[in-house]
């Protein structure tokens, strides 16, 4: 058992219809056809959407995203037409809303892996393979790879695992070409990423991409979607504390995993009860790490 330990009910808006309620984000669309996506604070862990919320992630999260797709977008279009609040929304939706087009979305992860850790490590240490990609030998936790590799994976309904697929399985479900273009493109977009991070002494160790398709000039293009490079899509490490062989520090949710992990929460990851709430200042310092993120990475500070 798993999802949201509370649903909230969508906003209603004038002239916009709720699509869907995300882990993260909400999704209306307004009367030309728009997607209008709404970054709240919440933030899950294990499967849960929890009942306590990180202020100002959703901020964080769609002001870090626009930044990237800023630094991309030589490479890959992407689909952000205006970050202009909808008429009678919130003041609350200032600075986490992006009018959006809407896409034919492709329904797979795309990963980029250059480190190993979390579930490429597990099939790592299985198997000495990610995604039917064959590893060397002696690789630990938080290792570099001899090169980047694409390591897809299936979208899950909220409460449910992504699951790691080969590339022969995207080309099945996506087309030959398409499947091509997603790796190509997802791997060009990380070495990029994982460029400007290093310059500013973070490791990029992996990120997962979304992208749609859109009618251009004649013939589909790809187009980069919902949230990009964000503390909630990537692991971010500290380069100066980078050291293979146990986990690494990170700028994310980590501390929200570590407590609910720990005796202090009283809670059984195995069982029915879902998650308590959230100690202030687990809360601050997740925080914390989410601002620091933003800082590093665009060189301003979060206003």
């Amino acid at each position: 058992m798993s999802g949201f330990v509370e649903k909230p009910a969508p906003v209603q808006v004038p002239g916009l219809v709720h699509l869907h309620t995300g882990k993260v984000r909400d999704l209306y669309q307004n009367d030309a056809g728009e997607l209008i996506m709404v970054a709240s604070d919440r933030v899950s862990a294990y499967d849960w959407v929890l009942p306590t919320q990180i202020p100002d992630k959703g901020r964080v999260l769609t002001q870090l995203s626009l930044w990237w797709f800023e630094q991309l977008v030589d490479l890959v279009p992407n689909h952000v037409l205006s970050t202009e609040v909808p008429a009678g929304a919130p003041a609350d939706w200032a600075g986490r809303t992006l009018v959006c087009r809407s896409l034919r979305m492709i329904p797979v992860e795309c990963v980029a892996r250059g480190f190993l850790t979390g579930s490429g490590l597990s099939e790592y240490e299985q198997s000495r393979t990610v995604c039917g990609l064959v590893l060397p030998e002696g690789l630990r936790d938080g290792s570099e790879l001899p090169a980047p590799i694409f390591t897809p994976a299936t979208k899950a309904e909220v409460g449910e695992h992504d699951e790691n697929v080969a590339y022969e399985e995207v080309a099945r479900r996506v087309g030959a070409e398409t499947a091509a273009q997603l790796r190509q493109t997802t791997l060009a977009v990380y070495h990029r990423a994982r460029d400007i991070a290093r310059d500013r002494g973070i490791i990029l160790a992996d990120s997962k991409f979304e992208f749609g398709l859109e009618e251009h000039a004649g013939t589909d293009r790809l187009v980069l979607a919902d949230e990009v490079l964000t503390p909630d899509s990537s692991r971010f490490w500290p380069a100066a504390r980078w050291q293979p062989g146990r986990a690494q520090p990170s700028f994310d949710k980590q501390y929200v995993r570590d407590w609910l992990a720990g005796p202090e929460s009283g809670w059984d990851r195995q069982g029915d009860q879902p998650p308590p709430r959230l100690p202030e200042e687990v809360v601050e310092r997740t925080r914390e790490k989410y601002l620091e993120a933003y800082r590093l990475l665009t060189g301003y500070s979060f206003e």
